[in-house]
């Protein structure tokens, strides 16, 4: 992840960018469009529910507009990353929907009365290089989702409406100028979700390591219990078709979580330095965060409290689950452990000091882990000046992420003179909360780094 700081003469480069992006999206375009029109027969999946879509001639303005905002979001970058990142999202949302159009061609079922006048115009020009093919995923879908990403980064206050508004319109004119299908839109948004969430802007590339954690047994067998429900989705996909496609989005979901396990990259979560979360990660993970979030809720009904720790200096230290936005406003700063679900709190009016280390759910901390965990949360508890402050520790439960993180600070403070010590004392004051064996051991190990037994 980078600053997205301004640097003069980024729009040189960008029309660099485009005078490749533009010729090749017209040429692969017209190449699946011209491979699919030669092909016998083409299917169409159409719900009988479209029959009733109308067709407005004026959204034709709209859909258009598209390809002003494609060319223009490459020159007004910020800066070279940014552009970098805008560039290959568009490259790949071009990739990705021609591979699709050739491998399964389909094709737009309804025909379309003749128009005139000025918005018929329009349509004559666009039937004159699009034919009714590449439909799934709609391209169209796809771009908008990177362009509107890009142009809420590039704006504030109101014109961030104006933005959804004119998206939304674009959105719709894919159905009323009865270019597409409605299984188009969806596909579309995924794939632009994707495009988004391997090239991101405010959170660390998939691309890249964690570095500090290793693979583990666990990890692997977490992973593949996901990909197991991968495959069940796939084949519920399969079987149930047309209406079945919809297991595609939880497919592609738990797809991402069992490689975020098996290839230990939390990051895959892209959870950012403020606590939200992308909006690729929003679009793409949506199931598994409203499963998350159900079982936050579900295993802590009974406990729903947080749970004071320890008071010193005059602050006082709380362990809890992923607090509301409600709860953090009795909290002065906030360590978040969490990757797997999204945190809001008073950034506008800066009420909460925010520190995070991000970890998977159910997976022992390690000691390097650890050992970074305790310097963040040093960090966040020496910003601190004020007395009588309140610090809240969370994870999703609050039971054994948080409790890791801060036996192991207990420990690294000197406020306890073993892992047994620490973990009591958590227990004294929530007892619900039991660290297994995996995770003691590797409090022990990092006893021992500090002692500079351990490497």
């Amino acid at each position: 992840m980078q600053t997205l700081d301004k640097e003069k003469g980024t729009w040189k480069w960008g029309i660099l960018c485009l005078v490749f992006l533009a010729p090749f999206f017209f040429l692969t375009y017209g190449f699946a469009n011209h491979y699919a029109s030669g092909l016998s027969h083409v299917p169409s999946i159409v719900f009988d529910w479209e029959k009733h879509i109308p067709l407005w001639a004026w959204t034709i303005v709209p859909y258009w507009s598209i390809d002003l905002f494609y060319g223009l979001s490459l020159l007004i970058c910020w800066n070279k990353f940014e552009l970098r990142q805008q560039a290959s999202r568009q490259l790949l949302a071009q990739i990705i929907s021609i591979t699709c159009f050739l491998l399964f061609p389909l094709k737009f079922s309804f025909d379309r009365p003749a128009l005139d006048g000025f918005f018929g115009l329009w349509f004559d020009v666009l039937m004159g290089f699009d034919k009714p093919f590449n439909q799934m995923p709609s391209l169209h879908i796809v771009l908008l989702v990177i362009l509107w990403d890009f142009y809420r980064r590039h704006v504030q206050g109101t014109w961030k409406y104006l933005v959804d508004l004119w998206c939304f319109l674009i959105g719709i004119s894919v159905l009323t100028t009865w270019q597409h299908h409605f299984i188009d839109i969806p596909t579309g948004i995924l794939v632009g979700a994707i495009c988004l969430w391997l090239f991101p802007v405010s959170a660390k590339s998939p691309f890249k390591k964690d570095g500090i954690q290793f693979l583990t047994s666990k990890h692997l067998k977490l992973g593949s219990y996901y990909m197991c429900g991968v495959v069940i989705c796939g084949i519920l996909a399969y079987e149930l078709r047309p209406w079945g496609l919809w297991f595609i989005y939880p497919a592609v979901s738990l797809f991402i979580v069992a490689h975020s396990y098996s290839l230990v990259r939390p990051h895959f979560m892209q959870k950012q330095s403020d606590g939200n979360m992308t909006i690729a990660t929003k679009i793409l993970l949506a199931p598994y965060l409203i499963f998350a979030w159900l079982n936050s809720r579900i295993w802590t009904r009974k406990h729903p409290e947080d749970s004071f720790i320890i008071e010193i200096d005059h602050k006082k230290i709380y362990i809890g689950r992923i607090p509301s936005l409600t709860d953090t406003q009795q909290y002065q700063a906030i360590f978040d452990c969490v990757a797997e679900l999204p945190l809001k709190h008073d950034s506008v009016t800066h009420k909460n000091k925010y520190q995070q280390y991000i970890s998977l759910d159910l997976i022992p901390l390690q000691a390097n882990q650890l050992q970074y965990a305790v310097e963040q949360f040093n960090i966040l508890v020496n910003s601190l000046n004020k007395s009588d402050s309140k610090i809240l520790v969370c994870c999703a439960l609050g039971y054994s992420r948080s409790s890791a993180l801060l036996a192991a600070w207990l420990i690294q403070q000197k406020h306890v003179e073993n892992v047994q010590e620490a973990v009591e004392l958590i227990q004294k004051a929530r007892p619900w909360v039991v660290l297994k064996e995996p995770q003691i051991e590797e409090l022990q190990i990092y006893q021992l780094k500090l002692k500079g037994l351990a490497p």
